[in-house]
């Protein structure tokens, strides 16, 4: 087993730079050291370790499986150790900690990012880095703090379930005027606005709902979206009919933009995770974030988003 007592500094330094940059060269140059110097260092690491930690080929360098997986464990870790050095450096250590966190496109652009304002009044001193990568059930390796969209799965990761998505059948209250000819009726004469899912068919799940209601219309047509915010953009317009999820658009719901005229409903098998690292469990900028996260957006949704997570029943319009 290594021991931290023997850990090799260097080595994993020369293997960061060298897996950042896909180059030995560019690698000893972001060091200052010599090209052979950063290559002794790396095949020294490899026969620590007992395995290849970058594919050689002609005209082709890569990392390994055990290389991909390492390299964001030590860039993370050089990461926070140049952090609290430069805080130590600065001004004794009280700079402002950065957190990286991974949110879904439609999760942060609706619900997450227009009430983080209220993450940082209660921790002025934790500086959040947003990204919004469009991926299904993937959390990058070096984020600190990660909300997937994903089906149930194991992982390496502590996993908190926010909620299970379950999709209704959305759209402006004028469309909504044609809801009185029934749920199958409506469908097939309105315009269906399709959401992608990453290695899925962009319209699976109308056809599962479709099958599900006993709706033989034809699903493939309509508009494809990389997002669920951009079908309810377009659905806000005033044309065609999305599948969405009512826990998200609580505030269109509420607000009367959009509307959900049946009950009909589809357990998509999705659901949104709350993920981090177990070695960050102990980390307190990641503790209270990750505790504000599933205050807010645990299991028993906040009253606001309780209101509208049950569609209304079809009725006709008024």
């Amino acid at each position: 087993m290594i021991d931290r007592r023997w850990l090799p500094l260097n080595a994993l330094r020369a293997f960061e730079a060298v897996g950042r940059n896909l180059s030995f060269t560019a690698a000893a140059s972001a060091l200052s050291v010599s090209q052979s110097a950063v290559s002794r260092h790396v095949i020294a690491l490899e026969g620590l370790l007992g395995t290849p930690l970058f594919e050689r080929k002609p005209g082709a360098f890569a990392l390994t499986d055990a290389g991909a997986a390492l390299l964001p464990v030590v860039r993370k870790s050089f990461d926070r150790i140049e952090q609290a050095l430069n805080d130590i450096v600065h001004d004794g250590g009280a700079r402002a900690r950065s957190l990286r966190v991974q949110l879904p496109p439609s999760f942060a652009q609706l619900l997450a990012v227009p009430i983080l304002r209220d993450f940082r009044r209660a921790c002025p001193d934790v500086i959040l880095d947003i990204e919004s990568p469009h991926q299904v059930g993937q959390a990058a390796r070096d984020t600190d703090v990660a909300v997937i969209y994903a089906k149930p799965q194991v992982s390496d990761r502590v996993s908190n379930l926010l909620w299970m998505e379950r999709l209704t059948p959305m759209c402006h209250p004028a469309a909504a005027a044609a809801a009185a000819a029934g749920l199958a009726a409506f469908l097939a004469h309105s315009e269906l606005l399709h959401g992608k899912l990453e290695h899925e068919s962009r319209h699976k799940l109308w056809h599962l709902l479709f099958r599900q209601c006993g709706i033989t219309a034809e699903v493939e047509r309509g508009l494809v979206f990389d997002t669920s915010a951009l079908a309810a953009q377009y659905a806000l317009s005033g044309e065609g009919v999305a599948l969405l999820d009512p826990l998200l658009f609580a505030a269109d719901l509420a607000a009367g933009r959009l509307v959900a005229p049946f009950d009909a409903v589809l357990e998509s098998g999705y659901g949104y995770y709350l993920t981090v690292h177990p070695e960050d469990l102990s980390d307190p900028a990641i503790a209270r974030f990750r505790a504000w996260m599933v205050e807010r957006f645990g299991l028993s949704p906040p009253p606001a988003l309780r209101m509208v997570a049950k569609p209304a029943a079809a009725q006709a319009p008024s």
